[in-house]
């Protein structure tokens, strides 16, 4: 997978399915699979550290699991987050923190919004970096945008949200997520972009869709928002894995004369 297939698949009208990871053993599973590309989200200060939100993340997080996936990952195309405030500082250190993520084996990074960052998103793009923009419920914009809500349901801010999507793609960004806006107006930006789309909460009419390991695989049955869906109960699974382990264990049973050495 590289960016000229992202533009391929739209021209065909085939869908990009991506997932998010954070580990070497999530990616070794990953790259046995037919997912187009993988994303190494800042949600992993909240998935895998605990945190409330992911501002919490910071660029040396990003960049130790961007290497643990890059080295399970395979061929899979690896897409790294750019953590809070670390694409706004001075002109140097932004570039900085995005080479940061290319040198720990991503092939492209993401960055949140329009406003603030098209500059910064030319000169990536010039400079050999591909860069995924994303809109919409953008998490390092929380406490602005005043939780975690929809966005884009007025004519105002829809307008807004079509303007930046035209803004990234006009910039240089090969891709753009959708995070929890309106069906319809995800439709529309998606009609309006030679981009492909990727959405996660914005409908089925996006060019592609992501969602984070651990939810599809309902490894966190506590987190149940609207747009996730857990393809298997991997957390019960889990717990009658290790439940049966234990009772072995207790029995007497584990280890065998097989696990043993003579």
């Amino acid at each position: 997978m590289t960016i000229f297939n992202f533009y391929e698949k739209k021209k065909n009208k085939a869908k990009i399915s991506m997932v998010t990871c954070y580990d070497y053993t999530s990616a070794r599973i990953l790259a046995q699979t037919t997912v187009d590309c993988l994303l190494v989200g800042d949600s992993v200060a909240m998935t895998m550290h605990g945190f409330k939100d992911t501002l919490s993340a910071t660029l040396e997080m990003m960049c130790f699991h961007t290497a643990a996936v890059s080295r399970g990952a395979g061929n899979k195309f690896i897409v790294g987050d750019l953590p809070f405030l670390s694409y706004r500082k001075s002109w140097s250190k932004n570039v900085s923190a995005v080479a940061a993520i290319m040198q720990a084996g991503a092939h492209a990074v993401k960055l949140e919004c329009a406003s603030g960052n098209v500059h910064l998103i030319q000169h990536l793009t010039e400079s050999g970096i591909p860069v995924m923009g994303h809109i919409g419920l953008t998490p390092q914009f929380i406490h602005v945008l005043g939780g975690y809500k929809i966005q884009g349901k007025t004519q105002e801010s829809a307008a807004r949200l079509k303007e930046e999507a035209a803004s990234l793609q006009a910039a240089g960004c090969f891709a753009l997520v959708l995070e929890c806006i309106p069906t319809v107006l995800a439709k529309e930006i998606t009609h309006l972009l030679s981009i492909p789309t990727i959405g996660i909460g914005a409908g089925p009419h996006t060019d592609g869709q992501v969602l984070v390991f651990q939810d599809l695989l309902g490894l966190n049955p506590d987190f149940k928002p609207k747009f996730v869906k857990q393809f298997m109960n991997g957390h019960e699974q889990f717990i009658n894995g290790i439940e049966a382990y234990i009772h072995s264990v207790n029995q007497g049973v584990f280890p065998g004369d097989e696990h043993a050495y003579a």
